[in-house]
């Protein structure tokens, strides 16, 4: 198994913010979504960002595989996970809600592309890689074996609207019935399918999207504006889970400032909200004319400070 490097997936440097990992994370997922890319790897290359930005976006990950980083490991070395990893607060966490849905409607589709699975390597150091090995200890008589267990992504979209998605384990295709609104941190049993009679328990994670975050049962969007959009106010369409609708930005919105779109989050009872969260982008004075734009609104507003507003 080779070393990972996460940093390199999303073409950012290791001190990067949380800001600037999330803005390269987004370019790249909608440079390689599969389904408006030509790249021909794109499919690949989504799956691949999608997991570095799993890792770098929480704290406690990160924090780990900077500590691997730090003891040399580069792109490409063969890797075999230090045995003190996951000891005294090195590595693995990992919360939940303990919740199983049990669930047996899953067949196997075979090899192929496709699913939300994470790596070998990442697995190895977040998602139980020990309950990945196919042959174990043999169960005492009478006893039934312990269910095998993994980490998967799930698209906020089949979390919002449920149904059958495909995800990839073990190298194996599978299609599983998503509840709505299931909640990151719950597992799905589907029974009999970890091999050797055992059950296999399916850890929801929700995947990283270019658009949205999720806040509990909340969805946040970023929406940009133009400062006289701001100022003036402005009905706009916007995204959501659900499909787009308008929404109306008050005149005198400022930067930050967050609009509810009550009832568009997560599924659930009750469902949670979006919540956009505006943005104010200024945009370059590249011409004489757009200077002087800028030296009238100067003058139009003498008493503002932008330090003490």
């Amino acid at each position: 198994m080779e070393f990972k490097d996460y940093y390199a997936e999303l073409g950012v440097a290791a001190d990067s913010s949380e800001a600037e990992i999330k803005s390269a994370f987004r370019k790249l997922a909608r440079k390689y979504h599969p389904d408006v890319s030509k790249e021909g790897n794109a499919e690949d290359r989504f799956k691949a960002v999608n997991e570095a930005y799993e890792v770098l976006r929480d704290r406690d990950k990160r924090a780990a595989y900077d500590q691997l980083r730090a003891r040399g490991y580069r792109p490409g070395d063969e890797f075999n996970v230090p045995p003190d990893f996951g000891q005294g607060g090195f590595g693995r966490g990992g919360h939940g809600q303990g919740f199983e849905f049990d669930l047996g409607d899953i067949f196997s589709r075979g090899q192929g592309a496709g699913g939300a699975g994470f790596s070998d390597f990442f697995e190895s150091l977040f998602g139980g890689a020990q309950q990945r090995r196919p042959h174990g200890p043999a169960q005492p008589h009478g006893r039934p074996p312990q269910p095998r267990r993994a980490r998967v992504q799930v698209p906020l979209e089949a979390v919002h609207d449920g149904g059958a998605q495909r995800i990839q384990v073990d190298g194996r295709t599978l299609e599983v019935k998503i509840p709505a609104g299931v909640r990151e941190g719950q597992s799905i049993r589907l029974a009999g399918q970890g091999g050797q009679g055992a059950d296999l328990l399916l850890e929801i994670a929700y995947a990283a999207h270019p658009d949205f975050s999720i806040e509990g049962k909340d969805v946040i969007y970023e929406l940009r504006l133009a400062p006289w959009e701001a100022a003036l106010g402005v009905s706009l369409s916007v995204p959501t889970l659900g499909g787009a609708v308008t929404l109306k930005v008050p005149a005198g919105s400022g930067s930050g400032r967050r609009l509810r779109l009550r009832g568009r989050g997560l599924p659930g009872d009750p469902p949670g909200n979006q919540y956009v969260e505006l943005q104010l982008e200024t945009p370059p004075a590249q011409s004489e004319q757009q200077i002087e734009a800028y030296r009238v609104f100067e003058q139009a507003f003498p008493e503002f400070d932008a330090r003490t507003a």
